[in-house]
């Protein structure tokens, strides 16, 4: 039929609407924060790399994304209720202070591992779990005490004619990092598609991966954590 789009241009077109309606830009699946967590947990678990470990790091990577369910109930919530940097430092002075302070460490009767290992999980909540959001389209960074969502976006460069240039933040970035509040921000997801009351017969997309970039960061994560446990399985 004259005019009529193909599939994929139909797919292609649903994928941008999906990118410029209701965020400002493809966000990052669970599954690329995974990857990146995984990436955390390779670099930085040393010898206590294993399985066990792996899965408390990703457990803590993956949690921040739970606040789409408390969305549900809470308007406004997902990327604010978990996504608040107050969680990772809260969690910072606890171990801080089961380590340091306590008179029997809970931590420590697992050895060394167990301070490792929640440090790492700490790092990976903040840097995998929270920093891919915070750069594409935002959170609510201060979440309670502050209600602003904002995003880090923009570009850093060296020019030959204007040095060091920088558009993610202040006069020169051209653009607001500020959001909006829970009252005025709302991020479409597969399971919270609108405010309120879902549209009948609409559309539920899963992000996987929703640019080359996120795609390349998931099967290295994959790539990386396969041949890190196939090292630990054959060195034991």
């Amino acid at each position: 039929m004259p005019g009529a789009k193909s599939v994929s241009e139909d797919i292609d077109d649903r994928r941008k609407a999906y990118a410029g309606t209701g965020q400002r830009r493809a966000m990052p699946s669970t599954l690329v924060h995974v990857a990146f967590g995984a990436l955390l947990s390779a670099a930085l678990l040393g010898l206590h790399y294993d399985a066990r470990s792996l899965g408390v790091v990703l457990a803590a990577t993956a949690f921040p994304d739970l606040d789409t369910f408390v969305g549900l109930v809470v308007p406004g919530a997902h990327r604010a209720a978990f996504h608040t940097l107050l969680v990772p430092l809260a969690l910072a002075a606890l171990v801080v202070w089961d380590t340091r302070y306590r008179e029997r460490s809970w931590l420590r009767q697992y050895g060394d591992r167990g301070v490792q290992v929640a440090w790492v999980a700490i790092a990976a909540y903040l840097l995998a779990g929270i920093g891919p959001d915070l750069f594409f389209n935002g959170v609510n960074v201060l979440y309670p005490v502050v209600d602003r969502f904002v995003e880090f976006t923009g570009h850093v460069y060296l020019s030959n004619q204007y040095g060091l240039v920088q558009t993610v933040w202040g006069p020169g970035a051209g653009h607001s990092p500020v959001l909006g509040t829970t009252a005025t921000v709302h991020y479409r997801t597969g399971v919270d598609y609108a405010r309120g009351s879902d549209p009948a017969n609409v559309e539920r997309v899963f992000p996987v991966a929703m640019s080359g970039l996120q795609l390349l960061v998931l099967l290295t994560g994959l790539f990386v954590t396969t041949v890190r446990l196939w090292r630990v399985g054959r060195d034991q």
